[in-house]
């Protein structure tokens, strides 16, 4: 799917005691303001799932600190913290209540926004946001996978999507995969003050407190994060509906963009959980 040219930039934001983060922000299209907020993974190289959504809105994808070059990890302790500087973010973009839209972990931290806040966010998208834990169905541990073992555990059909996540890089090359392991160190890093050892920062007894017109959709074939929490998230969640894409792991916007933007034009417009087929079809 193409989409509108994306652009990068850095701001500063605001933080606490005087910190000035410096984050690096994609931003590209024309339309509403969507506020998109990444996974552990971070974005892509050229990202695919940006240039679609740049061809229906204004998109905004900051990098959280430790992500490419956005600095301030080390000021951000906890899931209040990153929440509250996701708001700083939107602050200093100018945005005025966005669309927000959060995969993986930015799923979690979009529905602690959501939920801290109720009044700001009117329209809210989840794409098989972490953040609950259910005994029943461990979520898979991103932490102990090796290179390697991330596309299987990521993509419905890792054979053609697996190179996404190594930007075309050849992870059997050792300077490559070195470059590789660094990057996802620093990652990792901070995504494990959310996600460490397990992915649950007490979301689940917030939930209640969301008014957003709210959407969440996953994948059929997620091996990260097993499709079953689809459900308890619209079971917490006032009001939320569900969009299940068929032949999708845990990277759906990449494996299926064209129902996951059905998906997010359809919230709260042709109501809140819309089959993703049905949604795709032209109108």
């Amino acid at each position: 799917m193409s989409g509108a040219r994306i652009e990068q930039r850095v701001i500063e934001v605001a933080g606490p005691d005087d910190v000035r983060f410096r984050i690096r922000v994609h931003q590209g299209g024309n339309g509403p303001d969507l506020l998109f907020l990444h996974g552990a993974g971070g974005l892509l190289q050229d990202d695919p799932f940006l240039a679609a959504l740049a061809s229906h809105y204004r998109v905004h994808a900051p990098l959280l600190p430790g992500y490419g070059d956005s600095e301030g990890a080390e000021h951000l302790r906890d899931m209040l913290d990153v929440t509250l500087h996701a708001f700083d973010v939107w602050q200093a973009l100018g945005l005025e209540q966005p669309l927000v839209v959060g995969h993986s972990m930015g799923g979690m931290i979009a529905a602690e926004m959501a939920a801290i806040a109720p009044d700001a966010i009117d329209r809210l998208v989840l794409i098989c946001p972490a953040g609950l834990w259910l005994d029943s169905h461990p979520v898979a541990d991103i932490f102990a996978a090796l290179p390697f073992q991330l596309p299987e555990l990521l993509f419905h059909d890792p054979a053609r999507h697996g190179a996404l996540l190594s930007a075309g890089g050849d992870l059997n090359d050792p300077e490559y995969l070195t470059d590789f392991l660094v990057g996802n160190a620093r990652r990792l890093g901070m995504a494990g003050k959310l996600l460490f050892p397990i992915p649950d920062r007490g979301l689940g007894r917030r939930l209640y407190r969301i008014r957003a017109r709210t959407s969440v959709v996953w994948g059929d074939a997620d091996r990260l994060i097993d499709p079953v929490y689809a459900d308890e998230f619209v079971r917490r969640i006032p009001g939320a509906g569900v969009v299940r894409v068929p032949a999708a792991g845990h990277m759906v916007p990449y494996e299926q963009p064209a129902q996951v933007l059905a998906a997010i034009n359809g919230v709260g417009v042709n109501g809140v959980g819309v089959d993703a087929h049905a949604a795709a079809q032209p109108r």
